[in-house]
């Protein structure tokens, strides 16, 4: 068993075979923090636990002047008994303090990992896969216990982490701050690095070097947003892509959120992430629990890509779930660019032909089927079909849609009410929104209030209707707006600050229902992009949107950022038409595919007035890349170049067994008299053969890792290529 507790000195070692976590209960009563990061054998924990007093650190035990909560390395720290650093949570009781003592009461080490209630989480399939440790602590005055758990997976160098508080008291006591998980580093020697950006600009990286005080993400949109990803990293400063020591964590958590770290006098480094305190409180009353999201943990000794190749791999396989979890995805065609609101049952069926040419095997029908939604002003909210537009129903156009032998898929938005909607205008008080206070528009909509049971009750009613009405193998579930007014008329002047999260707690119920209901729907989550791409909603939806941005160039930067954390499979890519709806830019068609085919392909287009000439080139790739899409979706990712660095940009997907690998280059733009440029590949067998895209010279693995491949050279913008690596069998390097 990979948990360990040495009764002796009080150490619980969590390990692998490669990884090692240790956490020591000092004086018997505060679990301190040791040491994570590359497996170790043995530890002696005077060596990394020196103790000193320091001026103004209080003494915490009257019997060692030399120690301090303030100067400790701890697993979750509180405030107010001595340590003057950021807390890991604060309670605040009937009598208006805020002043807890949580002490060593027990443990527990089991087999396999346990679910947590209401919330997404990774998991394992059967017990052998990992094992937990759940450390209970206890506040004897309050009576609430406080579970630390932790679990470590056998074949992943992953540790997950969340908190349960538990009222075992007579008084309500409420929560004002619960991180999933906090580390105490005994060194600030980091550079940390963040993925932040905007509406069509999500994931882009963000590294700099740690300063004294607080370093913060977060978000208070009630999303885990456009803004910052709900991803944090702290690298060592010789980290690259290949080497150093990198530690991630990513919170399995769709709302808000806060990334915090804090490096202190004495060069410790505070690294916490969970729910966002701000404008957060959680009433916890007498015989109640409340459980933190969860937290996953990656240490990587192999720079970014180590990490990124860890998460992936657990996303992929731990955190999605259902049917398509291990399938590749259906090319699929979105007709909103090509039509927006504006169409017909006429025009999608000349759209479906068009798409079935080319050999794209999904038509999804975006935006403006239901209700009187000619324009986003109206209708979100009152689902039923707009039979002006589709006479036939939605039955109609999909059994259309299927006997072109393509599979149908629709776009809903069901988080959403429009002020001029039936719905609205029969529950008024179903949105968010404060008493005597203005109920702010954005995309002209409000956001229903999910905290309400029966808003979740009546949109699980209505879409188990809407998905029941026709062959439906897809649903794209949208969010265009972000939470003001959070206030709910369903819950009491005292849990009001509880509006945001139970609305989360709201969404994973109808979601873990419906996806159950209907578990052959493929479904994407979308937030105007990439707005909450996040692992809590992969757990329900093993796709995402990646960003409303389709501009081959800006596409470059965003899902080179986003392959930080999330692997390909889970990326929504497509192909639209150009001059560019977002920046104007116009592009050659093979850039536009070549950067979506590094992810799941779609189009996004006019695809019924393409030339001659386009309808011929979209034939060929559609067909190169079904040859290519098992290595994109499942390889293991190698970032090459990166675009934030320098117009050139690559990465590479190598298949589990070496067997093969596909590289993808791009020049964003072309350089007078330019030298010549050698490539070079990683992840590949460095003692086997390999052909390039079937060549008659073969090149060994080294060779192609230690010297590369040369580039060549183009006169031109927006230059792309594919590179497809082949392993010729029974061929080895003779020493």
């Amino acid at each position: 068993m990979p948990i360990e507790w040495n009764e002796e000195d009080k150490v619980f070692h969590l390990y692998n075979q490669k990884i090692s976590y240790l956490i020591q209960i000092v004086h018997g009563k505060y679990p301190a923090h040791l040491y994570w990061g590359k497996r170790i054998q043995t530890l002696q924990p005077t060596l990394i636990l020196p103790y000193k007093g320091r001026p103004f650190s209080p003494m915490t035990e009257p019997t060692d002047s030399k120690f301090s909560l303030d100067t400790l390395a701890q697993e979750y720290p509180a405030f107010g008994n001595g340590d003057f650093r950021s807390p890991a949570y604060q309670l605040r009781t009937k009598d208006g303090s805020t002043i807890t003592e949580f002490v060593y009461d027990s443990h527990e080490i089991t087999q396999g990992k346990p679910r947590l209630e209401g919330l997404p989480s990774a998991y394992v399939e059967n017990n052998q896969e990992a094992d937990t440790l759940v450390i209970t602590l206890v506040d004897p005055v309050l009576a609430i216990g406080l579970d630390l758990i932790y679990t470590i997976y056998h074949d992943l160098d992953v540790i997950t982490r969340s908190v349960s508080f538990e009222h075992r008291g007579s008084q309500k006591v409420e929560i004002h701050k619960c991180m999933s998980m906090s580390v105490d580093f005994l060194s600030s020697k980091w550079d940390w690095l963040q993925l932040h950006g905007t509406w069509a600009r999500e994931c882009h990286i963000e590294r700099q070097p740690l300063n004294h005080g607080t370093q913060m993400i977060s978000s208070a949109r009630g999303a885990s947003s456009h803004q910052h990803n709900p991803f944090i990293a702290l690298l060592s400063k010789e980290a690259t892509e290949e080497h150093g020591d990198v530690y991630g964590v990513s919170l399995v958590y769709s709302g808000n959120f806060q990334a915090s770290i804090e490096v202190d006098p004495y060069e410790t480094t505070r690294l916490a992430m969970g729910i966002n305190p701000f404008d957060f409180i959680w009433l916890l009353m007498p015989g109640e629990t409340f459980q933190t999201p969860e937290a996953l943990m990656v240490y990587s000794p192999d720079g970014l890509g180590g990490m990124s190749r860890t998460f992936h791999k657990l996303l992929r396989t731990r955190v999605c779930r259902g049917i398509y979890r291990d399938r590749t995805r259906p090319i699929l065609f979105n007709n909103w660019e090509a039509t927006r609101f504006n169409f017909s049952e006429k025009k999608l069926k000349q759209l479906a032909d068009a798409a079935a040419n080319l050999g794209i095997e999904l038509f999804v029908l975006d935006d403006g089927w239901f209700g009187h939604r000619d324009n986003d002003k109206t209708s979100l909210g009152d689902w039923d079909v707009n039979r002006k537009k589709l006479p036939h129903g939605l039955k109609g156009i999909a059994e259309y849609i299927q006997a072109k032998g393509m599979q149908f898929g629709l776009w809903v938005e069901p988080e959403m009410v429009s002020p001029d909607s039936e719905l609205y205008r029969l529950h008024p008080d179903w949105c968010l929104h404060v008493p005597g206070r203005k109920r702010t528009l954005s995309r002209n909509q409000l956001v229903l209030d999910l905290s309400r049971e029966d808003v979740c009750d009546w949109l699980i009613d209505t879409f188990t209707n809407v998905f029941t009405k026709a062959p439906i193998s897809y649903v794209k579930w949208d969010m265009n707006r972000n939470m003001t007014e959070v206030g709910s008329a369903a819950l009491p002047p005292e849990r009001q600050k509880e509006t945001a999260h139970r609305y989360m707690l709201g969404l994973y119920r109808i979601l873990d229902t419906l996806t159950e209901r209907f578990p052959e729907i493929l479904f994407e989550s979308c937030s105007g992009g990439g707005g909450r791409f996040d692992p809590g909603m992969l757990y329900y939806m093993p796709q995402t949107w990646t960003s409303d941005d389709t501009d081959a160039v800006e596409r470059l930067k965003i899902q080179y950022g986003t392959s930080l954390v999330y692997p390909a499979l889970t990326m929504g890519a497509h192909v639209s038409d150009v001059p560019n709806q977002q920046t104007g830019r116009n592009t050659p068609l093979q850039m536009r595919l070549y950067v979506a085919m590094a992810a799941n392909l779609g189009f996004e287009m006019k695809v019924d007035q393409l030339t001659k000439e386009e309808r011929v080139e979209i034939q060929k790739e559609i067909h190169f890349y079904k040859q290519i899409q098992d290595l994109v979706c499942f390889g293991d990712l190698f970032r090459l170049l990166s675009p934030f660095e320098g117009m050139d940009t690559a990465f590479m997907y190598v298949a589990p067994d070496k067997s093969k690998a596909v590289v993808f280059y791009y020049k964003v733009l072309a350089t007078p008299n330019p030298p010549f440029y050698r490539l070079k590949l990683r992840g590949l067998d460095p003692q086997m053969k390999y052909q390039i895209n079937n060549g008659g010279q073969a090149f060994y693995g080294d060779e192609l890792m230690k010297i590369g491949i040369t580039m060549p050279l183009v006169k031109s913008d927006y230059f792309s290529i594919i590179f497809l690596i082949q392993r010729l069998e029974k061929e080895s390097l003779r020493f």
